[in-house]
């Protein structure tokens, strides 16, 4: 057994801590949100301080030629209903950090989290990772203060590594971004600056935290579910579930995580149906002045469509008192309506297996990235509202409470989108849901999609979101 995987095993099933137990965190959060003036106002694109509108294109740029542009992209495809589009979208080239520090309490691994404002959170503060900062911001473009903790992860002060990832963002609205999601620890001895804005929990408290509405943020989320917790044999497991007892559900997950034996569909078939998906499709995307997007127009400060689907940019006015920089402009985008991610599972050889959907979005890296069962991000999914059949959707939508094992609205980030959120689920189904499924769907357990998280850019950032909410406990 690898000592590392079997830390993070006995940190997610630890669900209360005497360093901060969970009765206090609710406290901790409102305090935090009251400590902090924060004003957020929407205003128009073009009033934007540091930020223009270029004449010829109509793209927006930041002065300092950093942080990000919002352009437009043309799209052509020989995947699904629809073959060619235009839509704005956000170019961000560089890498980013999103860290955390972790450190031994009593002998299990803590996380520091920390209590972070983003001017487009719903609830002001949601519990992100110890670092998360843009090259732009640890680069200090913006002329404001160095973000705490970056020493930690830029190599100037000696850490032990225990992930490091490069993770792709939403397909749908950044063009080939990722960021570096990145775990590292260091000794129990080794006292660091604290803060009033930070705390360590465990990765089950955190866990348990993404069963409320809108508290973990998205960048948590993607950097807790990069965490392998190691691949065992049935035999080794049973050993384990003895000591480890639970309810049946509990049981089925941790097989499905575990379990390295009882896979309806082998590793290397699973490896063989994306690249035979990605050699079977295409995806050209040519990146075009915001000017020549079809169906979108500037309109009263924004750039929307007509129609007033998927979503807006809009332009907002920032003031946060405890950020690098106080007071600042940005363009962010504003979803039409919430969204839907979900995923099906089926016990299949006593392990529950996830049904996985191959998903193109404009901005993949290569071709298709792996989604939960059921996505739609800011798109009217309601049966009737939709403009194309939503496979599994009826499954989902009226599914029985008691197979309900997720059912929480979660943020999209908070630093680039409005007060996004989507409703995020996980329901069983039994046995009688057909295994046969189509060409752009497979059942994987979960020890296999956290495999394939290790290779960065195969499970989109909506399946990494599910995926970091399964509690083992």
């Amino acid at each position: 057994m690898n000592n590392l995987e079997i830390e993070f095993l006995k940190s997610a099933t630890t669900i209360d801590s005497s360093i901060f137990p969970n009765s206090k965190i609710p406290n901790w959060i409102q305090d935090r949100r009251d400590a902090v003036r924060v004003l957020v106002k929407e205003m128009p694109l073009e009033n934007m301080r540091q930020w223009k509108i270029d004449e010829s294109t109509r793209n927006l740029k930041h002065d300092s030629g950093g942080f990000f542009t919002i352009e437009g992209i043309k799209i052509r495809t020989n995947w699904g209903q629809v073959s060619n589009w235009t839509q704005p979208i956000i170019n961000q080239p560089e890498i980013g950090f999103l860290g955390f520090i972790a450190k031994k309490f009593d002998g299990i691994l803590h996380f520091l989290v920390q209590a972070k404002i983003e001017p487009g959170n719903i609830n002001t503060v949601q519990i992100s990772p110890t670092l998360q900062a843009t090259r732009s911001n640890y680069s200090q473009l913006h002329k404001g203060k160095r973000p705490r903790y970056l020493e930690y992860f830029n190599g100037e002060v000696s850490v032990n590594l225990l992930l490091d990832q490069l993770q792709s963002e939403q397909g749908a609205r950044f063009l080939r971004k990722r960021n570096r999601n990145i775990i590292v620890e260091i000794e129990p001895e080794r006292e660091i600056e604290s803060n009033e804005d930070f705390i360590w929990l465990t990765i089950g408290q955190i866990k348990q935290l993404m069963r409320h509405d809108n508290i973990v943020n998205m960048d948590t989320r993607t950097v807790l579910s990069g965490i392998s917790y190691g691949s065992y044999s049935a035999d080794t497991l049973e050993g384990l579930f003895v000591l480890v007892p639970g309810p049946r559900r509990t049981r089925l997950m941790l097989e499905s995580a575990l379990n390295r034996e009882c896979a309806f569909n082998n590793f290397r078939n699973i490896v063989s149906w994306i690249t035979r998906i990605k050699s079977t499709y295409d995806l050209f995307v040519e990146r075009i002045p915001i000017r020549q997007v079809e169906q979108w127009f500037e309109r009263n400060g924004t750039i929307c469509r007509d129609d007033g689907k998927y979503f807006t940019v809009i332009g907002v006015n920032v003031s946060i008192e405890n950020r690098e920089i106080v007071s600042w402009d940005q363009p962010m985008i504003k979803p039409a309506q919430e969204g839907l991610l979900a995923f099906i599972v089926r016990p299949i050889n006593g392990v529950y297996h996830f049904l996985v959907q191959a998903k193109l979005e404009a901005g993949n890296f290569d071709i298709i990235e792996l989604a939960p069962t059921v996505q739609c991000l800011t798109g009217n999914y309601r049966t009737g509202k939709n403009e194309y059949s939503v496979p599994y959707i009826k499954e989902v939508l009226s599914a029985p409470q008691d197979s309900i094992l997720m059912d929480a609205m979660q943020s999209e980030e908070g630093g680039r989108f409005f007060k996004e959120q989507n409703r995020n689920m996980i329901v069983e189904v039994d046995e009688s849901f057909p295994l046969e499924v189509s060409e752009n769907y497979c059942w994987m357990t979960l020890n296999q999609m956290l495999r394939l998280i290790e290779f960065n850019n195969y499970l989109n950032i909506s399946a990494r979101s599910l995926i970091s909410a399964i509690s083992f406990a």
